[in-house]
């Protein structure tokens, strides 16, 4: 299986999953019904009629299910508005600082220079940067809803712990978020969970009134009328309760199994953008030590991090149920399928030329790896200007041959 069978067979397993979301809003609905004419046939069932569906008001199936997408789209309308602003809003919901492109900071100008040369390499305008000064381990996220309003997101550790070329395979992997529309479906999952939770909580509201309800019927000893509207609100209450918390189980396991996905695909894509394997191989490696050494690893320690475990490069948290609801691959199956990529990258006909040059320009030139990207490696006052006066074809062109002689190199870029 080659470079680009991989990223196909990553998106069809991601549109099975997406389908297998909506079912899930399907039977979540149709649970609710059943709940509702059970209650119905139990407490509010007109005398003399048999307690069967047919003694149910007319449009009773219709009204529950507008009742419950209502809920659930109003739900999710209100998480994506707050969200509307794209990856700004994300950035600020984690409280990150954003990065000035003009930079003099040796660490934020390294990360704008990566930055600048992964969007060259794939063909996307610069977006914001921004860096979560209070976290320590290695991780990052790229959110937004299309690449007009991304954002490019990193933690402290991973500015301080990861070698450049580290750091250019997680940027990579990010820019893969970008380009394969993980934003906006990552965005719209967020919306979707919060408006299956809003099905709970509506459920646990009703149970609060039930409840007040209660204390007040007993002082003022209502009748049989009342006891009956308190059971309504009480088993009512209960079943959303019960079945929104059921869906947001479903909806988070789905949700994870997407990411899962997502994150093959994002990893093979950084390969094909840096060229370099060993890039994202070695954070991902890096991250491992870490954890094992410190046990931070991905580790955020962010109130949001679980709302938002989806969007980043590992797991912002440990999951209680080890590969259900783990949002990312483990590192070690992570890593075997990015050692996989790698070797079947250079036999694809489209790569096989360039790994060739990679390959000669290694022996030829034992630092060669060193002088990568060197047109961006200029003094930070230089970098900025040259490389949007650059033409992008030119500038694809010397990505493409970045393992050739500095010299040569630096001929064809310019």
């Amino acid at each position: 299986m080659n470079f680009f069978e991989h990223q196909e067979i990553a998106r069809r397993s991601t549109r099975r999953l997406i389908v297998l979301f909506a079912i899930a809003v399907v039977l979540i609905v149709i649970a609710v019904n059943a709940a509702a004419a059970a209650i119905y046939l139990g407490f509010l069932a007109p005398a003399g009629f048999a307690r069967t569906t047919a003694a149910l008001p007319i449009g009773f199936y219709f009204v529950n299910t507008c009742m419950v997408l209502g809920l659930i789209g109003g739900g999710t309308l209100f998480k994506m508005n707050a969200l509307a602003t794209g990856g700004e809003a994300v950035a600020n919901l984690v409280d990150a600082r954003e990065v000035d492109m003009t930079t003099s900071d040796l660490l934020d100008r390294r990360l704008v220079n990566v930055v600048e040369e992964m969007a060259i390499a794939s063909g996307t305008p610069v977006p914001r940067v921004y860096v979560m000064d209070n976290e320590t381990a290695i991780n990052a996220f790229a959110a937004g809803h299309s690449i007009n309003d991304a954002v490019i997101t990193v933690t402290r550790g991973a500015l301080t712990r990861l070698s450049r070329d580290e750091l250019q395979g997680v940027i990579a992997h990010e820019f893969s978020h970008v380009l394969n529309g993980d934003m906006r479906l990552n965005l719209r999952l967020i919306g979707v969970l919060h408006g299956l939770l809003i099905v709970a909580l509506a459920g646990r509201l009703l149970l609060e009134l039930g409840g007040r309800s209660r204390g007040s019927s007993s002082s003022s000893s209502q009748g049989r009328s009342g006891g009956s509207a308190l059971a309504v609100l009480f088993f009512a209450g209960i079943a959303l309760w019960i079945l929104g918390y059921i869906g947001v189980f479903f909806g988070r396991l789905i949700k994870s199994a997407v990411s899962r996905q997502r994150e093959f695909l994002a990893d093979a894509s950084a390969v094909q953008f840096t060229r370099n394997p060993d890039g994202i191989g070695g954070a991902l490696r890096k991250i491992g030590g870490l954890g094992e050494a410190t046990g931070l690893g991905t580790r955020i320690d962010h109130p949001q991090a679980e709302t938002l475990s989806h969007l980043f490069l590992g797991a912002a948290r440990p999951s209680f149920v080890r590969g259900l609801f783990a949002t990312h691959p483990s590192l070690k199956s992570e890593c075997s399928a990015s050692m996989v990529v790698s070797r079947n990258f250079c036999r694809h006909p489209k790569m096989r030329w360039r790994c060739r040059w990679a390959g000669w320009s290694r022996r030829l030139h034992p630092r060669a790896r060193a002088l990568r990207f060197s047109l961006c490696r200029r003094p930070a006052g230089v970098l900025a200007k040259p490389q949007r006066a650059l033409r992008p074809a030119r500038c694809r062109r010397s990505l493409d041959c970045s393992h050739l002689p500095q010299q040569a190199h630096r001929r064809r870029a310019t």
